[in-house]
This record gives C-alpha cells, structure tokens and sequence, in this order.
C-alpha cells in the first residue's frame, strides 16, 4: 500500500478543508495539484503594478467565516498567520441616476435607511431576518448538511411533528419563491430591490430562479452578521495558514502533480492515482476529487475496466454548467471618490445596476449568449478594508462581471462583433472591458487621470487558469433547482460518495455547492473515520 492515507486531487478550498481536517484527526494526506500554487479560484498576484495586490477571482470571505469549517479548523488557520480585514458597511448599490443604498452591519441603521425609502420597508427587513434567525438551525442543517443521512432525516422529522405536515410543506414552498416575486411582493422600494437582486447572481441563479428569495434572505443575514471580509494581504495567506496546518499534521502537498487517471485496486475500490508524467501513487484509505463532474468521470476514469452505471453515465451526459464569469482589475492613483456619495467608498462590495428589471434582462442575455448591454457590475474596494493592498494612497478596484455568456453568440448592444466560434478573444473582452469601464467611470470623480492600470480576464481566461471553471463558470455547474441539493450533481448522488468503492467527490459541483465556505470538503472529512 502507499505511504498516504488519502490522496486529494485538487486545492480548492474543499480539497484545503478536507486534507486539514482529516491531518488533524491523524491521517496523513497528499494533495496533489497539478498548476504551479494551491488555491483553486483563490489566487492572489500583483498583475497591474508592482505593489498593488489583487485577488484574481474570489475575494470575499464571509461564507467561510461563518462556516462550520471555520469552527472546526479557524484557530488553527489563525495560529498559523491568518488574519481578516473587516468592513463596517458590507454591501450597496448604486443605479444609473446616483441613486443609492448602502447597506450596514448594524440592524437599527439598515431599518432606518430601508424605512427612509419607503416607510415600512424597515421593519419589513427586521421581521424577515428575525424569522430566518429562529429557522437558522434548520434551514442551515438542510443548506450545508449532509442531506442523505439519518440526522438530516431525524431533523425534518421533528420539523414535521413540531410544526405539523401541512405547515412544514408551507415552509418549504416559501423556500422555493422566486426573488423578483418576493422583492415585489414585500418591499416597496425599488431601490431596496435593487440592492438584493444582484445578489442572485453570486448564488449561479437569476432572480426567477426557484430558491432565489431565500438564498437572497440567507445573505442578508450573512452579511449583517458577518460582513464582507477579506484576508489581510490577500487570499493568498489564507493558502499559506491552509498549507503551513496541513504540512504540520504530517502532510504533503505537490504542484505541478497533473493526475491523469484514478487506478484500480483489488475488488476495483480506488487504490490511487496515475500522474501524466506516468509516476503511480497509491492511498491506503482512499482518492477524494475535488473536480468536476466531467474532470472525474470522462478524464479521470476514462480507463476504469468496469463500465459506468447507467445512471451516472446519464448524469454526467446530462450535467450542466451555468453563466461564465468575467474578472477587470485596476490599480488607482488615488482611492475612487464616487459622485453619488462618498461614503460609498467605504463599501466592500458595491453593485452597479438599473435595478431588479436591469439584473433580470442582463442575466437573461448572458443565458442566451449574449454579452449584455448592461451588465450588473459588482465592485469590491479592498483598500477601503486592508491598505496593504496598495502602496501608501493608492488604491485598487476589483471587478466581477457574473452574467458573462459561457459561449456568445452576439452583442446585445449591437456594438461588439462577435467570433463565429463563439470563443472570447482578446478584443472581444477587452471591448467589452471598455463597456464596462464606461459605465464604471461615470461614477468616479476623473476616474480617467486617476486610472493606473486595467488587467481584464474573460471566462476563457478563468478556464485556461482552471478546468474545473468550464466556460468561465465559477460556480461549478448550474445551480438551479433539478441541480442542487440532494440532486448535485446527479439524480442518483449519495452525499460525497461515488459507485466506486474508497472514492469520494468534493468541490462545488457536489453538495452543499460553490462558494467558499468549504462545505463539501468539510462534510466529508467530518464522515470520515
């Protein structure tokens, strides 16, 4: 047998949570990635500047600071160096004409500001966050928990005998609502709508999504709570504690280590892996894949002697991938003085948009393969949170833009020529970069002199840094309905389990989805004995 108990493919952060959880309760680990750094969609570079710091695709870390993962293995990540810069003001939105709202960690002042917008508003959020706050240990234990077990069934059982089968079924069709009939339905304010409707975008669903509401109510409660924090110096020491906890409990991590295939053992359990470069690595205990769905079963298994089953044969034919994602990064002169307010400038994470109706047309063309006409622009201000980021008054602007078409077959503006191939090419994203800008510098006082630098990346340059981003998709797969839960990401899935003995599959295809609060990683390393 090998020198590991477990042998991980990948280094995202399930694959991070899972290789330290189960080091510390003693098995030894090898993660092996096959780029040149850990890190998944965390991944942190000076790539405008030198000193200007940028997160090049994830940056915000409130899912994993309110995770159980956290709780399990957050002091230890501390005693290793990591450190969270935090904001007072975690999110807002701005529209076209200046309007705008900026959004709090504190209840009395949100309830004030909504009330301003429209009276009522106010208590309206209050009464919505204080009845999610009461169902927090049963909608979290169904959102992050492993659902195909007897603790999870134990749960909706006495859900159904406290509350009766009749208002449990209620309770689950509110679950459902979509978040433009919710937002109309309860808020007055159009700007009020504005502010959440975005936010849909950062769950892979739109706002006629089914679930979309809740998944709008959970991040409300989220950021009110948590904020909308990032590491101090970048993404990238939160890799180094990840990688200094792992190492310390006895385990390995390999770059450059491209798995290209899964190896049998006796009575074909997983016995290990095969490296491109022809090296075999056997595990003792068994081979956990943080990848996707086609990454697994047509990559890494497109040798296995044993044909698949029906049913994961379909599922994997069948599965889906979601709206690509695309990253702008600037490095400022000086930090952005917005037109609108300058408070604004104190927000983590600002959404530009028209409003609700602007996030649904500009999602809906992006499912049609169009590059929007106006974008929902998401703009994180790090400096506003952690200086280091830039050198003394400077500043940088991170940008992502989630409704990018995977494969586009056209300019819903008219404006942009498009490839016949459906491919992004340099001019085509860095066309669309100036879309983007335009829209952006209308908000910024003489954003022009004070613009350094720009570095743009397109879906297909989030795929080409990572596979497991399939057309720029950062979320893993669709996220709607028939592909989540207990249905991701297939039909037949059993938790983190596969048909093949000893293999198991994390990362934001598997349930509890994407995001970065380690969910998949950590409910399997917790199963684990």
């Amino acid at each position: 047998m090998g020198d590991h108990d477990y042998i991980i493919v990948g280094s995202g952060i399930n694959a991070l949570v899972a290789a330290a959880m189960l080091g510390k309760k003693g098995h030894k680990v090898l993660v092996l990635e096959r780029n040149d750094r850990i890190g998944g969609c965390l991944r942190t570079e000076e790539i405008t500047e030198p000193g200007f710091i940028h997160d090049v695709m994830a940056t915000t870390m409130v899912l994993f600071l309110t995770s159980p993962a956290y709780g399990a293995i957050g002091k230890d990540l501390e005693a290793r160096g990591l450190e969270f810069a935090h904001a007072d003001l975690p999110t807002g939105v701005l529209r076209p004409d200046g309007s705008h709202v900026i959004f709090s960690k504190d209840r009395r002042r949100n309830i004030a500001t909504f009330d301003e917008l429209a009276l009522g508003d106010g208590q309206t959020f209050s009464r919505e966050m204080e009845s999610l706050a009461a169902d927090a240990p049963f909608l979290f234990s169904l959102l992050g928990g492993a659902l195909w077990s007897g603790s999870t069934l134990m749960t909706v059982g006495k859900q159904s005998w406290n509350r009766g089968m009749r208002k449990l079924a209620a309770w689950f069709g509110d679950a459902l609502t979509p978040a433009r009939g919710y937002l109309e339905a309860n808020y007055r304010s159009e700007d009020i709508h504005a502010l959440w409707a975005p936010w849909v975008l950062h769950c892979g669903l739109g706002p006629e999504s089914a679930y979309s509401a809740e998944m709008l109510k959970v991040i409300g409660f989220a950021l009110e709570l948590g904020g909308a924090p990032i590491v101090k110096g970048g993404a990238v020491q939160l890799l180094t504690a990840f990688q200094r906890l792992i190492t310390d409990h006895g385990g390995e991590i390999r770059l450059n280590a491209d798995v290209a295939a899964i190896i049998p053992g006796p009575n074909r359990r997983a016995d290990g892996v095969r490296l491109a470069n022809g090296e075999t690595l056997q595990a003792k205990a068994g081979v956990i894949c943080s990848v996707t769905p086609n990454q697994l079963y047509d990559r890494l298994m497109g040798d296995w002697p044993d044909p698949m089953p029906a049913e994961v044969k379909s599922g994997v034919a069948n599965y889906r991938y979601g709206k690509g994602d695309m990253q702008i990064h600037y490095a400022l002169s000086e930090p952005p003085r917005w037109k609108a307010d300058v408070e604004l400038g104190k927000v983590a994470l600002l959404h530009l948009t028209p409003g609700l109706d602007g996030v649904s047309r500009a999602a809906n063309e992006c499912e049609r393969g169009l590059l929007p006409a106006e974008p929902t622009i998401c703009v994180g201000q790090p400096v506003a949170l952690d200086p280091s980021r830039a050198p003394e008054g400077k500043s940088i602007l991170w940008l992502q833009l989630p409704e990018a078409p995977r494969h586009i077959k056209g300019d819903a503006a008219g404006e942009i020529a498009t490839p016949d191939d459906g491919r992004w090419t340099e001019e085509v994203r860095e066309r669309y970069a100036d879309r983007i800008e335009a829209l952006l510098s209308g908000h910024i006082e003489n954003f022009s002199n004070i613009k350094l630098a720009r570095r743009a990346y397109s879906p297909g340059d989030l795929e080409a840094m990572n596979m497991n981003l399939v057309g720029g998709d950062p979320y893993g797969g669709y996220c709607g309905l028939d592909q989540f839960f207990i249905w991701r990401p297939f039909k037949s899935s059993v938790n983190h389990r596969t048909h093949i003995s000893s293999l198991y599959h994390i990362g934001a295809s598997a349930h509890p989805g994407p995001g970065l609060g380690g969910g998949s990683g950590f409910l399997l390393a917790s199963s684990l004995k």
